[in-house]
Order: C-alpha cells, then sequence, then structure tokens
C-alpha cells in the first residue's frame, strides 16, 4: 500500500496539493519497474514538502553543495537490495520510499516559461523525484535519461498531462 504524506508550506497557496502528490507518486510507481511496489500489502511512504526556494537553495548546498535553488530535490531512503525485497512482497512492515521537495518559486517560474500550469509542472516534478526515490537517475548516462522520460511520459499520460520533453514550436 502506497501512504504519501505531504507538508504544505508557504509560499504555496491553497490547492489541492495532497491528492496531486498522491496521483502522482501512485501513476510514477505503476509506470516504473517497480510497479509490484504498488499493490504490497505492507505500506510505502513517500513524503512531499511543498516549500519555499530559500528552504530548497540550502538543502540543494548541504547536501549538493549547490547554493542555488532548484525545481525539486529528491531523497532516497531505501536501498537497492531493500527495493527488490519490496518489489518480491518479501518486506512485510513499514518502508520510507524517501523524501521530495519542491521549490515553490522555481515550480512557479518554470511553469510559466513552459506554458504549463503550476498543478501540472508540480506532478512532472514529483513524478520524476519518485523515480529517483526507486533509483533512476537521469545523471547516469543517456540511456538511463531516456528510459526515465519515458516513464515519466507514461506516469503524465495517465495522469492526462502532455508529453513534458516534446518539443514545441510557438
Amino acid at each position: 500500500m502506497i501512504h504519501v504524506e505531504t507538508a504544505i508550506e508557504r509560499p504555496w497557496p491553497d490547492g489541492n496539493w495532497d491528492a496531486l502528490a498522491d496521483r502522482a507518486v501512485r501513476e510514477a510507481i505503476e509506470a516504473s519497474a517497480h510497479g509490484a511496489i504498488a499493490t504490497l500489502s505492507t505500506i510505502v511512504e513517500v513524503s512531499i514538502r511543498y516549500t519555499s526556494d530559500e528552504e530548497v537553495r540550502t538543502l540543494n548546498h548541504n547536501y549538493r553543495q549547490k547554493d542555488k535553488p532548484t525545481n525539486v530535490l529528491s531523497f532516497p531512503m531505501v536501498q537497492p537490495d531493500l527495493l527488490d525485497a519490496l518489489n518480491s512482497g518479501d518486506d512485510d512492515g513499514e518502508t520510507l520510499l524517501g523524501d521530495i521537495v519542491l521549490a515553490h518559486g522555481v515550480c512557479e517560474r518554470e511553469a510559466r516559461e513552459k506554458n504549463v500550469s503550476v498543478e501540472d509542472h508540480a506532478t512532472h516534478l514529483i513524478v520524476h523525484g519518485t523515480l529517483h526515490l526507486l533509483g533512476y537517475d537521469h545523471e547516469q548516462g543517456e540511456a538511463e535519461a531516456e528510459a526515465m522520460e519515458e516513464i515519466e511520459r507514461v506516469a503524465l499520460r495517465a495522469l492526462g498531462i502532455d508529453d513534458p520533453y516534446a518539443v514545441r514550436e510557438d
């Protein structure tokens, strides 16, 4: 069973961010090679924190030595061997898959630049972040990046969101 815990802080506006996060995490997991996790009786938790650029800048500096905000950060809590145990149903406890943190200002600016809603862009970032929690890493080469992007497309299509990687002609 997937459980998504959210914390929504200013400057994020009122909205249905809890449900958005829940749908995005579920679709990302189901679209991935780890889709079996979605059907387990054990609890698999993902924590989503919607926060400010400043908080994300601090986290990015502390954990990645990059002194600037970024759109999304993912902090996996599960090692690959435990992920394999989860996939096979061998883990009967509760597992924290990891944490995802979104920066409001960066997300809002990128959405405007892409001409999409903040909600759709945040959904994409949560799907992307969830895949990082599952061990996908687009920085490990072109093949891995393309595989990750394809999983994102599948998950987003299921959520009714257009391909964020499609070349748009304006």
